[in-house]
Parts: structure tokens; C-alpha cells; sequence
């Protein structure tokens, strides 16, 4: 995409960030910062903490650059910085919770039970005539891609903290489950469960989109 840059490798990043290179720094922040502020989103209660999660963890990336030691990515260390910071402003408020274990809303069926077929059926369990996952062709056109965009955020904000938190560190940020155990220290099991839990929230509010959108579009010039 025209105008977007590349950041550099992690060596070069901290060698310049070291420097006092304010050219670099704004690059990096410009480039995480949307990222981090939905992610701190994720601990605490308003728009206006998430920032100010965001910008202690840059004053506090500046602070300790020189003592980055490299045994993580750099975005890692920052984000572990963040996530550490916004869960100690969440446990003021009162409001950042364990991740070892799942809320009330967090549990039961993925996938609505009346979309497979009932027991004594024949292919019990499996998906029911006309409720299968259909398949997405998103239109080209630039304002429904910008519709999807909105309908993806909106419902990443619809999600329980704890889902919004992984599967912003997993599909958006782009972390392994390895990295994203570490940030938040849940075990493998856990994070699987909570990324597949968010994952099939998100397909459903995709698929009731995108579904509605093809029907709008199929009745375009009918009588």
C-alpha cells in the first residue's frame, strides 16, 4: 500500500532508537501504536486509559532501550511492557482478571447445536442441509471492504476481554501461541480454547454480514 514503510530489522531498530533517532521512533510508534491501544483496551475500562497505558509504555520503551537485551523480538518486549502496564491500571479499576480461567460468557457451544444434525440422524453431528459455513467472497468494491473492516472492529469490541486480548495478539498482532502464552502467562490449553472460542465469533459475525450483503447484491436489478 502506497505510503506505508517497512520497519527495518530489530538490530537496526534498537541501534537508532538507542541513538535518540526521532525519525525512527515516530516510524515505530506510528506503525504499533493502533495495535497497542486495542490491545490495553483489552485490561481497562476506558478509551482514554488505554492511551495513556500506551504512551507510559513508549516513555518506558525510551527509558529502557538500552537495557533490551535482545532474548525477544523487540515488538514482544514492547508489548510485554504494555500488557504489564495496562493490567496494573485494570487492577486499579478493579477490573483485570485472571486469563487461567474462562468466564461464565466464555463458556458452552462455539457453534449454535441447531446448525448440525440431531442425534438418531443419519451423519449425526455433522452440519445440518443449508447450515453450512458458507463461503466468503467479499466484494471489491472499496466501500463494502471499508464495511467489513467496521463490522471486524465492532465485533472484536463485542468480544469478552480476555478473547478480544488473544486473538488481537494472534490475527492482528501476528504472535505465535508461544509468544502470546508468554505475554500473558495462560497455558497452551487455555490459549487455544480463548482463540478458537473468539475465532468462531468473529466467522459468525462475518458470516451474518457477508450473508446479508450477497442478498442485497443478488436482488440488484430484479423487478
Amino acid at each position: 500500500m502506497a505510503g506505508v514503510r517497512e520497519l527495518p530489522p530489530d538490530e537496526i531498530l534498537v541501534e537508532r532508537l538507542r541513538d535518540g533517532d526521532e525519525e525512527t521512533f515516530t516510524l515505530v510508534l506510528d506503525t504499533w501504536s493502533g495495535g497497542m491501544l486495542r490491545l490495553a483496551m483489552s485490561f481497562v475500562s476506558t478509551k482514554a486509559t488505554a492511551e495513556e497505558a500506551v504512551q507510559d509504555t513508549w516513555l518506558a520503551v525510551i527509558r529502557g532501550i538500552s537495557d533490551f537485551e535482545g532474548r525477544s523480538s523487540l515488538k514482544t518486549w514492547v508489548y510485554r511492557i504494555l500488557v504489564n502496564t495496562a493490567k496494573a491500571r485494570g487492577a486499579k479499576e478493579s477490573r483485570t482478571v485472571p486469563f487461567a480461567s474462562l468466564l461464565p460468557e466464555e463458556e458452552g457451544p462455539t457453534v449454535d447445536a441447531s446448525r448440525f444434525r440431531a442425534p438418531g440422524e443419519q451423519y449425526a453431528g455433522h452440519w445440518a442441509v443449508g447450515q453450512e459455513p458458507r463461503p466468503w467472497h467479499v466484494p471489491e468494491d472499496h466501500v463494502l471492504r471499508g464495511e467489513v473492516r467496521e463490522v471486524i472492529a465492532d465485533a472484536l469490541d463485542e468480544l469478552p476481554p480476555r478473547l478480544r486480548t488473544v486473538i488481537t495478539l494472534r490475527d492482528v498482532a501476528g504472535y505465535g501461541s508461544e509468544e502470546v502464552c508468554s505475554l500473558l502467562e495462560i497455558s497452551p490449553g487455555n490459549q487455544r480454547v480463548l482463540l478458537h472460542r473468539a475465532r468462531a465469533f468473529m466467522r459468525r459475525k462475518l458470516e451474518d454480514y457477508l450473508s446479508g450483503a450477497h442478498d442485497v447484491a443478488g436482488g440488484r436489478g430484479r423487478p
